[in-house]
């Protein structure tokens, strides 16, 4: 990554702190990830205008591309926001290139729903959107909630995202005042469905094993033409902060 990424930025008052995800605008996971980073400098929201799980790092191609205003009210606070009609990459370019009055100390990327683990983090949009960022020279932290299946893109509002706030801040906050090594690109966080404030958490680096894995498709039902995924550890584990290099 580009030197300038080591250097502290702890000196900076109001850091400008660029939110996204994958889920689109209209998510309860990206208020929560705005409700974690509120206190801690300038927020911009930049999202997806609709859903775009399971886009992994890819570029939208096309007439695409439409940037409209869409402010977010979040604790009584009016947060500037944009949606864009772009993946969750792509959107991470629309922010960085347009729309940021300065340089970013910061992106995160979620609260997604359902966890992005192992090899599968290349799946993911909230991870490639962060990677987006990383690659640019921004902090970049992708942060996920283990959640019911049905939810991973039909996003409920019966999620209690107390805990992934609690996490999501405290990582922000230290990739505020800390730098990543040179060979990390950026923080994954996954918070268990189970986990509260007060859960131990471990770093860790990304396994190298599937978490989700592909089953044949019913060729009968044409919904299910695309392999689904099925699996995935339950509740009881820590929170994972995963560096992903």
């Amino acid at each position: 990554m580009p030197a300038h990424i080591a250097m502290p930025i702890s000196a900076i008052r109001n850091p400008l702190i660029v939110v996204t995800n994958d889920d689109g605008i209209a998510s309860p996971g990206l208020r929560a990830a705005v409700r974690a980073a509120l206190p801690l400098g300038e927020l911009l929201v930049v999202a997806p205008d609709r859903q775009w799980s399971g886009a992994g790092r890819s570029m939208s191609r096309g007439p695409g591309g439409r940037i409209s205003r869409s402010p977010l009210e979040v604790d009584g606070q009016t947060v500037t926001a944009y949606q864009v009609d772009a993946s969750p990459a792509s959107v991470v370019l629309h922010a960085l290139l347009e729309l940021t009055p300065r340089r970013p100390a910061l992106l995160i990327s979620g609260i997604n729903y359902g966890e992005n683990l192992g090899t599968d983090v290349t799946i993911s949009g909230t991870v490639g959107a962060a990677l987006q960022g990383a690659a640019l020279g921004i902090p970049a932290l992708a942060a996920s909630l283990q959640t019911p299946k049905e939810t991973h893109t039909s996003p409920s509002d019966n999620v209690d995202f107390t805990a992934a706030i609690h996490f999501t801040r405290l990582f922000a906050r230290r990739l505020l005042t800390t730098s990543l090594p040179f060979d990390v690109d950026l923080l994954k966080l996954d918070v268990p469905s189970d986990a509260t404030p007060e859960t131990p958490w471990r770093l860790t680096r990304v396994s190298r094993h599937v978490y989700f894995v592909p089953i044949p498709p019913q060729r009968a039902m044409a919904e299910q033409a695309t392999p689904p995924l099925v699996g995935g550890a339950g509740g009881g584990a820590p929170p994972l902060v995963g560096g992903a290099g």
